[in-house]
């Protein structure tokens, strides 16, 4: 029985779309926590190294007050090429002011203008194709004549009621940016979004349980990365843990923290479980198993999960990835799913994935 739909999904998963497609010499950026630093703050910059968040924005948006705005341009840049701060292991960004508010042309000039550009730029309240397309001509003119290692990697935001209607066209054009850009994800702005269309912003946030599942299920459709409302009682971490739960059974690749305490909470909660781990270890011993009993197509996935479970281990939020050599040391990706990415010849060493392949692929 399990072979039948097997070959359904496949099917299913292998037919041409506008989704992202991964090739292998595209480096996955995971965001579990993406921590916002203001970029007028010298003192918390300088915490940078001892956070262990994957993900810091240096913050010229919400975190800087308009008299400080200059003050923050200067402090990024002198940071970004100065190298007093190591940030080296961290995916390092920078938000902007958003298009609407006739200041991020100023926070872009003075920001690509650093020798060591920031891994990702960070667009806040993108609510139309224009606010895309006036982005990505500012950048594009910006760079031009300057060559990268890698593009620049690009998160926008999702905070009005606007923008989530609109939410399957900005993911769309994202995907066509320039070169020199590669969408990665976006982020849901909750508190803007709230105050958008005049909603009640409660701690327990039922409120907002439609706008969150419409929002990941278009970004996840489009396979990127979808980041989480931030939880704005820092103190309250029995409640952080049970919304950053929520999160990742909801689909969402990571959540935004405003607070350092919060990231390991938040990581965790993103990350494999060790059940799951335990699992995935189990199943690649059981695949060395079957391969050199010379087992071609082995019935292994039922001896481990029922059929029901079959579709989600196609599209967990966080899939653990690991080598047959270092099975204990997880590889933690949110690498949207696409049947490229699951070949073996794809990947650089034998995976959980090219496992998963194995199975489903038809050879």
């Amino acid at each position: 029985m399990l072979g039948p739909v097997c070959r359904l999904l496949w099917r299913r998963l292998s037919r041409q779309s506008c989704y992202r497609t991964y090739s292998a010499q595209v480096r996955h950026v995971p965001r579990r926590a993406l921590l916002y630093v203001p970029g007028s703050d010298e003192r918390k910059i300088a915490k940078i190294p001892q956070v262990a968040a994957d993900c810091v924005a240096l913050d010229c948006e919400d975190g800087v007050a308009l008299n400080m705005k200059d003050a923050a341009r200067r402090t990024i840049l002198k940071t970004l090429d100065e190298g007093c701060v190591s940030i080296d292991g961290k995916d390092v960004g920078v938000r902007v002011n958003s298009v609407s508010s006739g200041l991020w042309r100023d926070d872009l000039e003075i920001v690509l203008a650093a020798k060591r550009l920031p891994t990702t730029l960070h667009l806040p309240k993108v609510d139309s194709l224009e606010d895309i397309n006036l982005f990505a001509a500012e950048v594009e003119r910006l760079l031009q004549g300057r060559l990268l290692e890698d593009p620049l990697r690009v998160i926008f935001f999702c905070e009005s009621g606007l923008s989530l209607l609109r939410l399957p066209e900005l993911c769309e054009r994202g995907l066509s940016l320039p070169p020199q850009l590669l969408l990665d994800g976006f982020v849901f702005g909750s508190d803007d979004f709230c105050a958008d269309i005049g909603m009640t912003r409660t701690s327990m946030a039922r409120e907002l349980l439609y706008a969150r599942q419409k929002f990941v299920s278009v970004v996840r459709a489009f396979r990127l990365q979808a980041i989480d409302l931030v939880y704005i009682d820092y103190k309250n971490l029995a409640g952080l843990e049970r919304q950053s739960l929520e999160g990742a059974s909801f689909g969402f690749t990571g959540k935004q923290v405003i607070h350092p305490c919060q990231v390991d909470i938040v990581q965790r909660a993103f990350s494999p479980s060790p059940d799951r781990l335990q699992w995935a270890t189990e199943l690649l011993e059981a695949y060395e198993r079957h391969q050199k009993e010379g087992a071609r197509h082995p019935n292994v996935l039922s001896c481990f999960t029922p059929l029901s479970y079959l579709a989600s281990l196609l599209h967990p939020p966080v899939l653990p990835c690991f080598t047959v050599a270092s099975p204990a040391l997880p590889c933690f990706t949110a690498a949207p799913f696409c049947p490229t990415l699951l070949h073996p010849s794809v990947l650089p060493c034998f995976t959980l994935l090219s496992y998963l392949a194995s199975l489903f692929c038809p050879t």
